[in-house]
């Protein structure tokens, strides 16, 4: 049995994201804690959030996998997100105060939280803050569907979500490359030379020549001052391809720091 790790409790998208690999599952409770866990060899799979299509990436798991884990994307799974409004069983809009939920979700939903003017509370996961409301019928949670039937709640409104094309793209962490299947993509990290003009330009410009098409383009603070940045990229084609490793071995060329982060397939929605 394939052990696969995920940011849990269990209720989260994350674990929903998690169910779709049928494995046996394991809840961690930090995305760190997720990959150290594949890391460290406890599990096979660790599967993480990544990016939302509202909020945008998701910083804690792209600097992980920059600069503390030596791990490779295995796979990735996008998952339609339709928040909730979750209550006590008999509760009412009038009597909600409180609403708890992950600093994602509350984001997500600022217009709803807004207009019902009711103060929102950051809790380290949906289904947490879930749990947390139990009893309370002044206090309300936002989450999937899932946090219901675990907790014994309710959904007083659905698709609360500020966006209706509400998306999250989660991926499979694993000591493993994935092996090229003819549909796939590659993730990469690279920091540029600051003195040099015109750099980023120039190793963008690697894929425009060679048309490879850039699904992706994702800057963060390098941790190193001011200034300084990695750049994530997402492109079409696998590193075992020859044109790709060519293209892989140029861009390096241009870099003081490179990281391949994995070959995997293009999730087919």
């Amino acid at each position: 049995m394939t052990l696969i790790s995920f940011l849990g409790p269990k209720g989260t998208f994350t674990h929903e994201a998690a169910n779709m690999l049928g494995e046996e599952l394991i809840p961690y409770c930090t995305i760190p804690a997720v990959m150290e866990s594949v890391a460290n060899g406890d599990c096979s799979l660790g599967v993480v959030p990544i990016e939302n299509s509202i909020e945008g990436p998701v910083g804690i798991t792209l600097d992980s996998l920059a600069h503390k884990f030596d791990l490779k994307i295995f796979k990735e799974i996008i998952l339609p997100i339709n928040q909730n409004f979750i209550v006590n069983p008999g509760c009412k809009m009038e009597d909600i105060e409180d609403v708890y939920s992950h600093a994602q979700a509350l984001a997500q939903c600022q217009d709803f939280v807004r207009k019902n003017n009711i103060q929102p509370h950051y809790a380290i996961s949906t289904a947490r803050a879930a749990k947390d409301i139990i009893g309370d019928k002044s206090k309300a949670a936002i989450g999937n569907s899932k946090i219901v039937e675990l907790y014994g709640l309710e959904i007083l409104e659905s698709n609360i979500q500020d966006v209706d094309n509400n998306a999250t793209r989660f991926v499979v962490v694993s000591k493993e490359d994935h092996e090229l299947t003819g549909d796939d993509k590659t993730s990469i990290i690279f920091s540029i030379y600051e003195d040099k003009p015109g750099g980023l330009y120039n190793i963008l410009g690697i894929f425009e020549k060679n048309n490879i098409n850039l699904t992706k383009i994702e800057s963060r603070p390098s941790k190193k001052g001011l200034g300084k940045y990695l750049f994530f990229v997402d492109f079409n084609g696998h590193k075992d391809e020859e044109l790709i490793q060519n293209i892989l071995k140029e861009v390096q060329e241009q870099t003081y720091y490179f990281k391949v982060l994995g070959s995997y397939p293009q999730y087919v929605r």
